[in-house]
């Protein structure tokens, strides 16, 4: 008895120093183990010296987190394409093609039309066992990694980590299986897979080899942005060097277009002039227009990135995520979480309101966002609103839903680089609600942009903002 109680109190010892040993250095912490004594102590100690102490988490948190590279795929333009038609203030919404929407009040939508997933897959069997969502993601991924210049080898490691957010998964094939299952054929065996809303993030990391933190993130529209966001917090937590972050979103399907013309959000008054049909913040909008794609972004530490000799686009200096907690589809009316979550981002990026000069909004064209996004933005920034910069992309791609932060981000990502401002197309009646600068209907030049933001809202009350500043030496 003795024996045991001498045991059990030395076990005891262990838990408790164990759960104080991020306060100590890894070799002190293996030396503590050691002269236990006590066997079976080989996890905890495989524990001690895989736990960043305050010291080292502290050097990670003074990091600056930078960008390397971007990767879109959209309705208005893919890769290289996608930049210059955004400046021109080209729209990729048309008439859907994809399947008969004639039975829905609205039958339009930003379709990726010319889309081939094969040349983004190393293996084609990969392709069979994802959805449509995963392809956009990994042509995304792909494309920010070729413009970041990463090495292969660099990316195969457990270092390399990899976040995808989207807020409908597989849509498209869980809505086939549905039907098949229906109709009395087989399921396929991928449905499950495929479907899952982690499994671009996971499909990535089996081509790429990135073992590092990798999982999906579920939050609606704000998706892509609280991607973009947690990937800024791993690596300011030194639990990676390199982060592929951003969203993807295929849910263009019968069974979606029903569901939100149901709730009578999406536009179906122009479905004979479909250019014209996403207008955020004009008085005559009419409800949101979907679209399709993907967005991606290279996040890298600076010391990892001056390592390599990157070439280093724009700094993201600060993120933050709030909740209205006030209603399930509808924004807080005076704007209050999404304030609230725009005055933390500025915080978290030490970015005083004075300093920021674009914003690419959320700006869905729906009557309740325009507005209460205004609000929130013009709390903010008070007299600095009026001289903001503010445009919604979503006017030519569409609303990518999950997918929206990771393009959006992108584009203030390309703004910081040439100083560009992509428009707000089809704004033509200003609503006296919304009276700040939106960059109608042509593209403007900001010599030197110190910082830009992109916020995006979710169904759920989900906000979500990123900041992003000019890189300086």
């Amino acid at each position: 008895e003795i024996g045991h109680l001498r045991r059990t109190m030395l076990m005891l010892l262990v838990s408790g120093a164990t759960a104080l040993m991020p306060l100590v250095s890894p070799d002190a912490a293996m030396q503590f183990y050691a002269s236990t004594g006590v066997r079976n102590m080989r996890n905890h100690a495989h524990m001690a010296r895989s736990v960043h102490s305050p010291r080292t988490r502290d050097l990670h948190m003074s990091e600056r987190i930078v960008v390397t590279g971007v990767g879109v795929v959209s309705a208005v333009g893919s890769g290289d394409d996608f930049w210059p038609a955004l400046l021109q203030g080209t729209c990729g919404i048309d008439t859907i093609k994809g399947f008969d929407a004639s039975k829905f009040p609205t039958t339009i939508g930003a379709e990726c039309s010319d889309f081939d997933a094969k040349q983004w897959f190393d293996n084609p069997k990969n392709i069979k066992a994802t959805d449509r969502y995963s392809h956009l993601a990994m042509a995304a991924a792909r494309m920010a990694i070729a413009e970041s210049g990463m090495p292969a080898e660099m990316l195969a490691s457990d270092r390399a980590a990899i976040l995808v957010g989207s807020a409908f998964g597989g849509m498209d094939t869980f809505e086939k299986q549905v039907l098949n299952l229906d109709k009395g054929k087989k399921v396929s065996p991928f449905t499950v897979p495929a479907l899952l809303a982690n499994t671009a993030s996971g499909i990535l990391a089996i081509e790429l080899g990135c073992t590092g933190p990798n999982y999906g993130v579920v939050s609606a529209c704000a998706s892509g942005t609280h991607a973009i966001g947690d990937a800024l917090r791993i690596l300011k937590y030194g639990e990676a060097d390199i982060v592929l972050a951003g969203g993807s979103e295929a849910a263009m399907t019968p069974f979606s277009y029903a569901g939100f013309c149901a709730m009578k959000a999406m536009c179906s008054t122009y479905n004979d002039d479909p250019k014209a049909s996403s207008r955020p913040f004009d008085v005559h909008r009419a409800g949101f227009v979907m679209g399709e794609g993907a967005g991606m972004l290279m996040l890298e530490t600076e010391s990892h990135a001056r390592k390599r000799g990157a070439t280093i686009l724009c700094e993201l200096a600060g993120y933050a995520a709030t909740c209205d907690a006030h209603h399930i589809t509808t924004p807080h009316p005076e704007g209050a979480g999404l304030a609230m979550c725009l005055r933390r981002a500025l915080a978290d990026a030490h970015v005083p309101v004075e300093d920021v000069d674009y914003i690419n909004a959320h700006g869905t064209s729906t009557a309740y966002n325009d507005k209460f996004e205004t609000m929130a933005i013009k709390k903010v920034f008070g007299e600095h609103a009026s001289k903001l910069a503010v445009s919604s992309t979503k006017s030519m791609t569409g609303h990518t839903l999950g997918a929206a932060g990771g393009i959006e981000a992108a584009v203030c990502v390309k703004m910081m680089q040439t100083g560009d401002v992509p428009p707000t197309i089809n704004y033509n009646n200003p609503d006296p609600d919304c009276d700040l600068n939106y960059v109608p209907n042509q593209a403007i030049k900001i010599e030197k942009p110190r910082a830009a933001i992109s916020d995006n809202l979710g169904f759920g009350g989900h906000n979500a903002a990123l900041v992003f500043k000019a890189w300086e030496e």
